[in-house]
């Protein structure tokens, strides 16, 4: 609820500033005729992605909350892990673990955006309504990868090797999910967040100054939340690496998949497949 709650915050606040922010004179009004929409829905298409979105989301959540905790001697021992990330064996920050948390109110970015284009007449209504769409199913589906992946436990949360201190206290009590650090959902969303207000900004506004800046502020922001992670003790950098990269290539693939320019047949969701530690899901176009 908390968590809720500054999401709701921030969005107002966000809204306010994009309203002053996005700029004037650069983007004419947009009709709501098919001339001038960027992103197409049909319903042989989204209804499959947002079906399997949903869908994984829900499996890998059920796959975390049932994860058991590992003995000690079956983890993953310094030698097993990178050489990169060995430096943050045992690391526990929980006030920079807090701070990372309150990052999810950028959650709320994209759509503030969105809805401060559409409020000013720069985008129409159609517009918005499907990349609202396109950003909840790239949401759902980064999650689905990050919660699968996780709760095939590669190794666990660098906290969980703290033999001392605040970090061995926390690791006493650590549920099983804490065994599963591979990949950093933070840095997946967060990622994802950040390549769908740059392609906005880039989309309804691409004779804009200030184009560079919002890629550039945006992805800092997300790489800044990735290193809190790190920082915190909840992840070494290779989950956060992934992360990034999962949140990315889910965020361009579902953009490009809704691009007007891109043509598809009707898509159809042809197989579900299932397994004690993968699963995954055929299309046929």
């Amino acid at each position: 609820m908390a968590r809720f709650s500054k999401s709701i915050l921030f969005a107002v606040l966000a809204l306010a500033v994009a309203c002053m922010a996005a700029p004037s004179g650069e983007a004419s009004p947009m009709p709501a005729d098919a001339e001038t929409r960027h992103y197409t829905f049909t319903l042989e298409k989204d209804l499959p992605l947002t079906f399997f979105a949903a869908f994984g989301s829900i499996y890998g959540n059920y796959r975390l909350t049932h994860m058991s905790v590992t003995a000690p001697e079956d983890m993953p021992q310094r030698d097993d892990l990178m050489p990169w990330d060995r430096a943050v064996m045992g690391r526990y920050n929980k006030t920079v673990a807090e701070v990372s948390d309150w990052f999810a109110v950028l959650g709320a970015m994209p759509l503030a955006l969105g809805a401060a284009s559409w409020y000013r007449g720069d985008a129409c209504g159609r517009d918005f309504a499907v990349y609202s769409l396109m950003f909840a199913q790239a949401l759902a589906f980064q999650s689905a990868l990050n919660l699968t992946f996780r709760s095939m436990k590669f190794w666990p949360r660098p906290y969980i090797y703290a033999e001392d201190g605040a970090g061995a206290e926390a690791a006493e009590s650590a549920e099983g999910e804490a065994y599963g650090s591979f990949f950093s959902g933070h840095a997946s969303a967060a990622f994802t967040v950040a390549v769908f207000t740059g392609e906005w900004f880039s989309e309804m506004y691409p004779n804009s100054a200030y184009k560079s800046l919002v890629w550039a502020g945006t992805l800092s922001l997300a790489g800044f939340v990735g290193a809190l992670r790190i920082a915190a003790g909840k992840h070494f950098p290779s989950d956060v690496i992934v992360g990034a990269l999962a949140g990315t290539g889910v965020s361009f693939a579902i953009i490009g998949i809704h691009k007007k320019s891109v043509r598809f047949g009707p898509v159809a969701l042809s197989g579900l497949w299932a397994g004690p530690s993968a699963a995954g899901a055929s299309f046929a176009f």
